[in-house]
């Protein structure tokens, strides 16, 4: 099975440790491939928000026929919170572009809450983290929609509140890779 892992930095394998940043040399996508024996395509970018323009929706399309994977595995939504949106409001976007994706399996990803750090300044973000989960599950009602909760994964993040660490991208792969094990005997 060919996995599309589409997503912001955390998928990307961001490094908070560096001044400049960097990439850590495993991210999560490459140890599920690890794990699970699947070609997984790490298309993750940082700062990447939920697609809402129209150009952004060609892009996608491009990507996907270009891709042709045989599962999208999406993780957005903490850098809209990050830039003022509600959680109501980030679902919103996802329901729209969810509605846009056009692929045959999706497997939508509550990303791990936030918690206080360098860049979480405050509790609101960290419940609007928490609270973006719960929102996603509610989508995933939809048929072709499968929903996993990174939450529920003990996700260690660095000292900014935000990027998983290295051991966090373990976790991570770790649960990512049993919910494709749950979801694979019934695709």
């Amino acid at each position: 099975m060919k996995l599309w892992c589409f997503g912001d930095s955390n998928t990307y394998g961001y490094d908070p440790r560096g001044f400049f940043g960097g990439r850590y040399d495993a991210p999560w996508p490459e140890l599920l491939a690890e794990k699970t024996g699947h070609e997984v395509i790490n298309d993750g970018k940082n700062g990447r928000m939920i697609p809402g323009r129209e150009v952004e929706f060609l892009q996608f399309r491009r990507d996907a026929e270009r891709y042709g994977a045989d599962a999208l595995i999406v993780m957005l939504g903490t850098n809209d919170l990050l830039n003022g949106a509600t959680a109501g409001e980030a679902a919103a976007r996802m329901e729209a572009f969810l509605s846009r994706c056009n692929m045959p399996h999706i497997l939508l990803v509550g990303p791990q809450p936030m918690r206080r750090g360098a860049w979480v300044p405050d509790d609101g973000l960290v419940a609007a983290s928490k609270a973006l989960a719960r929102r996603y599950s509610a989508l995933a009602e939809r048929p072709g929609i499968w929903f996993a909760d990174a939450g529920e994964w003990d996700v260690e993040l660095a000292y900014d509140g935000v990027h998983f660490t290295e051991e966090g991208h373990a976790r991570f792969a770790d649960g990512l890779a049993a919910r494709l094990h749950e979801m694979e005997g019934r695709i």
